[in-house]
């Protein structure tokens, strides 16, 4: 008899058959499963695994560059690098954050944040310099990465931030030209694919592939580097000395309306737009509009003199006070019945005495000859958010419209449309339009300048001599700017020292717009440089703190264009009829 447990043959047989059937049936669930990974799914687990080693990057395009009429560049795009992290292979997001906080001046609490987590891709600091990739390149750490991209800078600083404007993080023009012109500078991004292995290093294969981005066109300006600096710091220096709120020059070629300069006070430096307040960034100089006071007593004499109704000398006699419906107007100064000419009253700023000049032509005619200098539109320089100004609609004047803007107020309007008057009589009469954009510039460097700005003749060429020697005669023996002659040159202008409307109440609440509007030479002209300085609190009148900001500005520019002295002697028009 056998011993207990002993296998017989049959038993032995059963078990070599269950274990023979347990094999098959493991090597065909293997075998369908291999079926299945490598016949029936096999394509799309392969695209699958290629889909993930894949990366596409975007290849920023250069911006285009923004330079003064020279060819300087006051905005420039230069190399940069973006740096990010694959946070799956980083182990120790605190001990790396240690190591990359001094180099990126980043806080450490904020970058372990940024490198803890399950993402493939995250950004940890954009637009870093490469030299500053180096340093973190040679740690060689891991899931530590960067890409090409490009960064804005501006190596004028401040100078003409208020014209050339900012680029804000997102890569897009926030004001100014890199607003306007966004599109063109902009350019088209290109792409890179590639095959990405462990550790982030690249696998060269067929799947490699990249599309070349396409840079941005460069925008040249008018602006005169060198003269922009000096009314820059001219305006600065005013607004500091005065208390004011702020200021305002624009230089302008009368010839073709090319502005030279345009500086705004206070300014801010565009690479480090977030420290500026809003306000501070706002390009004044064609954004804000005020009453030009005496200054727009420019356009009531060339209205009247050209409608025929008075010349230079035609006698006006002055009173101390003038009623018209109802209120009564008086001069800056007082004074009992003054025997002017026309000149006189114009060089004495006598309110007065221009009410009753524009009285001798019809009212709606003053309202015209304000339209046809450029007053209530806008001047199109190529600039977000310039104003139109503001006049009233002849419909609904009062019985004081019309006396109150026959000397410079009830109506408001812009340094740049002011400035543009007087560059309307230096030229003869004929109105330029105002232009900033000197040409734009394909990235293959063909050059496009703009067309020629649009003239329209305003008064006759005897109606802007006649004007023109009546602001000489501002600047004369007499008149109310004396501070404003450059020796050598024959200076024509203006002052201003208007009512400032407070916009809260819209009223007028003791401040002032102190202003000097000046051209040179005035035997030849060139230039017109307008000079507003808004809310002093120390100094009022335009000739005591606007006219010695326009003769500085204006000496540097006639040296800057080597423009000649003045040849000939100016006129003398008699001021008084006595």
């Amino acid at each position: 008899m056998s011993p207990r447990g002993d296998f017989t043959p049959g038993s032995s047989r059963k078990r070599g058959t269950a274990l023979l059937l347990a094999t098959a049936i493991v090597a065909s669930i293997f075998a369908t499963r291999l079926v299945d990974l490598q016949a029936v799914r096999g394509e799309a687990l392969a695209d699958a695994a290629l889909t993930q080693r894949l990366r596409t990057l975007e290849i920023p395009a250069y911006r285009g560059s923004i330079l003064d009429r020279s060819g300087q560049a006051l905005a420039v795009t230069v190399e940069a690098r973006d740096i990010t992290a694959d946070q799956t292979l980083i182990d120790d997001p605190a001990a790396l954050a240690v190591e990359l906080a001094p180099i990126l001046e980043v806080p450490q609490d904020v970058l372990a944040d940024r490198l803890s987590g399950d993402k493939r891709f995250m950004y940890v600091a954009k637009g870093v310099t490469p030299e500053t990739w180096d340093e973190i390149s040679a740690l060689q750490l891991p899931g530590i990465f960067s890409q090409e991209t490009a960064r804005r800078i501006y190596p004028a600083g401040d100078l003409a931030s208020h014209i050339v404007g900012f680029v804000n993080a997102n890569g897009v023009g926030g004001a100014g030209i890199e607003s306007s012109f966004d599109e063109l500078l902009t350019g088209t991004a290109g792409q890179q694919t590639y095959e990405r292995g462990p550790g982030g290093r690249v696998i060269p294969t067929q799947n490699q592939s990249s599309v070349a981005a396409v840079p941005g066109s460069d925008v040249q300006l008018t602006i005169d580097r060198d003269i922009q600096f000096v009314a820059q710091e001219a305006i600065d220096a005013v607004v500091r000395k005065s208390g004011a709120s702020s200021a305002t020059a624009v230089v302008m070629d009368v010839q073709t309306g090319e502005i030279l300069a345009m500086a705004t006070g206070p300014d801010f430096d565009p690479n480090r737009f977030t420290q500026a307040l809003p306000e501070e960034r706002r390009n004044r100089a064609i954004t804000d509009i005020f009453e030009p006071g005496s200054t727009g007593k420019v356009i009531t004499a060339a209205a009247v003199i050209n409608e025929g109704a008075v010349d230079a000398l035609t006698p006006i006699k002055v009173p101390g006070t003038l009623k018209r419906a109802g209120k009564r107007f008086n001069d800056y100064w007082k004074h009992g019945t003054l025997r002017l000419t026309m000149t006189g009253a114009f060089a004495k700023s006598s309110n007065i005495g221009m009410i009753l000049a524009a009285e001798k032509m019809p009212k709606i005619e003053l309202a015209r000859y304000m339209e046809r200098f450029g007053i209530n539109q806008k001047t199109d320089l190529g600039l977000p958010g310039e104003s139109a100004g503001l006049m009233l609609s002849r419909e609904n004047w009062s019985g004081t419209t019309f006396p109150t803007m026959a000397f410079g107020q009830g109506y408001s309007a812009t340094t740049v449309q002011m400035t543009n008057v007087f560059a309307t009589i230096a030229n003869g009469g004929v109105r330029v339009d105002p232009s900033i954009i000197e040409a734009t510039i394909d990235p293959d460097g063909t050059v496009h300048e703009q067309p020629a700005a649009e003239r329209d003749r305003v008064v006759s060429e005897d109606t802007a001599r006649q004007v023109m020697a009546m602001m000489e005669a501002v600047v004369g023996e007499g008149g109310t700017a004396p501070q404003a002659r450059i020796p050598g040159y024959r200076v024509a202008g203006k002052t201003g020292t208007a009512q400032f409307v407070d916009p809260d109440c819209r009223c007028y609440a003791g401040d002032v717009t102190a202003s000097f509007i000046g051209v040179a030479p005035a035997d030849a002209p060139r230039l017109a440089v307008g000079v507003f300085v808004h809310q002093p609190k120390r100094g009022r009148g335009g000739g005591e703190l606007a006219a010695p900001v326009f003769k500085e500005i204006t000496t540097h520019a006639l040296q800057a264009l080597q423009i000649p002295p003045s040849g000939k002697r100016a006129p003398r028009l008699s001021l008084t009829t006595g």
